[in-house]
């Protein structure tokens, strides 16, 4: 038979599977995952004005707040927005959810595309019940066909690196993690971050390091990145060198003290004044300005913003007012700041947050009223 006869019957019928994803699969980006700093993506607060706060103090990797496949299709301003990147992420990537498999695709292919992204990230964790009942978030970790359909079709339109965010599992006593993980092995999925806790857990105990170690040794070699409860300097070493984790991603942590990053790198606390804070509002206040306008609208919106990032800010006590190292799950004590400033940053009213808001951005409107959408008092 001659080449080019060779040639003609190759084409004839369906054609063998290793041939389909030479035609289909794209040649991937490498991302080098090891010992880095990752900031989650954290709704409503993860915006781009926070994020270039972490990035100054030390946040190696930054993902955008989750964003939802079908409101991009669709061509919501508000939704594009969310994957907006600055150029100080110097690895970036969009964190997209979704229950439709082909839906999913389609995003992947079209920011691929279109937008400079280093990685995509599929959020397999929002434990929100809207989301959960509409079959995202979360609710992937029992959807594990839809899931494998999905992984697979975006890796192959993709040019970047895909990667997984996930919880333990939906029921607290009944941990799927490490199976789901073990197939993403063979799905060219390119690294893995597992919250240390259910869906149905959420914040009332700690986040389970050694389930997170367990799975380590399952994802091997795939990077896992360890994500839970991770505030001071102490808490980053003792689980990055116990857990066998590739990096860990820092959530609630960097909402409290965005310098975080910073302490860890310098592997030392930092007892910072409250003036030292109030200049890390400012620069924030600044960057909200530029990135939503400074109109009585961009204003406003940047107000709103603040007063949502100062309903975690609050719970941050002062180093040296401490006999012993805070932990995040754990209820402050009463004191008093060691000046008037520090004294109104730590105040659990939100009529003082508007306070802050006023000394950065003038007066409220009439009637304002916040009422912040995340619940930040979450202790064990």
């Amino acid at each position: 038979m001659s080449v080019e006869e060779s040639e003609k019957t190759k084409a004839i019928g369906p054609a063998p599977e290793e041939d389909l994803i030479k035609l289909t699969s794209r040649e991937k980006k490498k991302i080098d995952w090891r010992d880095k700093l990752y900031l989650a993506p954290l709704t409503t607060l993860g915006n781009l004005p926070f994020r270039r706060i972490c990035k100054r103090l030390g946040a190696d990797i930054t993902c955008g707040e989750m964003a939802l496949s079908v409101n991009l299709l669709q061509g919501s301003a508000s939704e594009w927005a969310l994957v907006k990147r600055h150029e100080s992420e110097d690895v970036y990537g969009i964190q997209l959810c979704g229950s439709n498999a082909e839906a999913m695709i389609k995003c992947a292919e079209l920011l691929d595309r279109e937008i400079g992204v280093d990685f995509i990230d599929i959020n397999m964790g929002c434990p929100i019940d809207l989301v959960y009942k509409q079959g995202g978030g979360s609710a992937l970790m029992r959807r594990q066909s839809c899931l494998e359909h999905m992984v697979r079709g975006m890796t192959k339109v993709m040019s970047i690196p895909l990667t997984l965010k996930m919880r333990t599992g939906v029921y607290r006593d009944a941990s799927v993690a490490h199976s789901i993980i073990e197939k993403a092995k063979l799905w060219d999925v390119s690294m893995v971050t597992l919250h240390g806790r259910s869906k149905e857990q959420r914040y009332l105990k700690l986040a389970d390091w050694k389930y997170i170690k367990e799975c380590a040794v399952v994802a091997d070699p795939m990077p896992l990145y360890g994500n839970g409860d991770i505030f001071t300097y102490e808490d980053y070493k003792y689980q990055k060198e116990n857990s066998g984790v590739a990096g860990v991603m820092i959530g609630r942590g960097a909402l409290i003290k965005p310098w975080i990053f910073k302490e860890i790198k310098e592997e030392k606390h930092w007892d910072i004044t409250s003036s030292e804070r109030f200049d890390i509002l400012k620069e924030y206040v600044n960057y909200g300005l530029e990135h939503w306008g400074s109109d009585n609208e961009g204003i406003e919106k940047t107000r709103r913003f603040l007063l949502e990032w100062l309903s975690f800010l609050h719970r941050y006590i002062p180093v040296g007012v401490l006999e012993q190292t805070q932990k995040i799950n754990q209820r402050p004590p009463l004191y008093r700041g060691r000046d008037h400033l520090e004294t109104l940053m730590i105040s659990k009213s939100a009529k003082d947050w508007i306070k802050i808001s006023e000394m950065l951005l003038g007066p409220t409107p009439p009637d304002f009223e916040f009422l912040p959408k995340h619940k930040a008092n979450a202790y064990g």
